[in-house]
């Protein structure tokens, strides 16, 4: 028996109520091999206004779904106002959504950033999307049953059926792509890379050490500012914003498999950022890095056999000069000598086949679909 007065809709307004939000996805995807738990504390920091400098731009609501006095569900609401001006479409976005096997769950959850888009005057939602382009996007659409990785979402088939439900469709997809590392470069990448190489017009950033990229970490965010801007969804980060990504991560990288490369003047030119693959630490970590987190953390840093492709970027002018190569063969030999065997490539956009077709010469296969969704909700 069902109804929709068993589903009640409540808005988060407290810290408390926030931890339940974020804790949420632990019992409902309690023992599936398949989701890796995000890191309480940066979700807690993401969703937070006074720690996310995204909230200059954004304005955010969260609602948690109950039936029965069970917490069933939960959505965060987003209006991300440098979007709106960019890109001209008057939407508003939803992000973290989960909910039990339940279409009335569903349905009320959406209601609810529907309607608070049309109070501010919105015409659609699409989503999952967060607050930039580095948060989490795109909902599970194909692949079910593969594991994911810790920068992308995982959701049960049941999602995006329901979505359909309630009436939303494709607005743009994204592919996930696994491939082998051989013990030798390619022979094809090999050569690109070393006329590339042999132009002269870069040098590589020698760096032994993740704090020897600090000098170069605004560089990269500078360059992807500029490279992504016109993918999906993509609006500038801040000052604010590339500032606290240089402080969270560039120190934390393993400078062997990131790539800088930087002209004449010493600016970054280009870029690739690898790291080994967190997943299973973070399955082991369970949401926490105390008391153990840590240390399953440094291990899968310091030992590995998989390798996550993060983030490639090369200015405009130099993309049709193997440049891209050069990163790829540098990343491949340092990851070939450590015993990496496979490597997964982060989502790009589906239409994006310059870059998709990087990987034809790894066997690849693309094992994982996601789809950011699109709804009109004002006539």
């Amino acid at each position: 028996m069902g109804g929709k007065f068993l589903v009640k809709i409540r808005e988060v307004e407290s810290l408390r109520d926030l931890k339940r939000f974020v804790k949420f996805p632990f019992d409902l995807f309690a023992g599936d091999p398949r989701w890796v738990p995000p890191l309480i504390l940066d979700e807690l920091n993401t969703l937070r206004r006074d720690k996310n400098p995204a909230f200059t731009y954004c304005e955010a609501k969260y609602w948690l779904a109950y039936k029965d006095g069970k917490l069933a569900g939960r959505v965060a609401g987003i209006i991300n106002h440098s979007y709106l001006e960019k890109w001209q479409r008057p939407l508003a976005r939803f992000g973290w959504l989960d909910f039990i096997d339940d279409f009335e769950v569903c349905e009320t959850l959406l209601a609810a950033v529907e309607t608070w888009a049309k109070q501010n005057g919105l015409r659609g939602v699409h989503g999952p999307l967060g607050f930039c382009d580095l948060d989490k996007e795109g909902m599970l659409v194909d692949g079910f049953d593969e594991r994911g990785t810790i920068i992308t979402i995982y959701n049960y088939p049941y999602y995006p059926q329901y979505l359909e439900r309630c009436g939303y469709r494709k607005d743009a997809d994204w592919v996930e792509i696994e491939f082998q590392v051989p013990p030798a470069v390619p022979p094809k990448v090999a050569k690109i890379a070393a006329l590339a190489a042999e132009a002269g017009r870069l040098r590589v950033v020698n760096a032994r050490k993740a704090k020897d990229l600090l000098p170069y970490g605004r560089g990269i965010f500078d360059l992807l500012n500029e490279t992504y801007r016109d993918l999906y969804g993509v609006v500038t980060l801040t000052e604010a914003q590339i500032d606290s990504y240089v402080k969270q991560y560039i120190g934390f990288v393993n400078p062997r498999y990131v790539r800088v490369l930087v002209d004449d003047q010493d600016k970054v030119a280009a870029f690739g950022i690898a790291m080994p693959s967190l997943t299973t630490a973070f399955q082991k970590a369970k949401g926490r890095l105390l008391p153990f987190g840590w240390l399953h953390i440094l291990r899968a840093i310091k030992q590995n056999d998989r390798l996550d492709l993060y983030l490639v970027a090369v200015r405009p002018g130099l993309r049709a000069q193997g440049v891209i190569a050069w990163i790829l063969r540098d990343i491949h030999e340092a990851a070939a000598a450590d015993g990496i065997k496979i490597a997964e490539a982060t989502p790009m956009l589906q239409s994006n086949l310059k870059v998709t077709s990087l990987w034809k010469h790894y066997g690849m296969r693309v094992h994982r679909r996601r789809r950011c969704f699109y709804k009109e909700v004002a006539p």
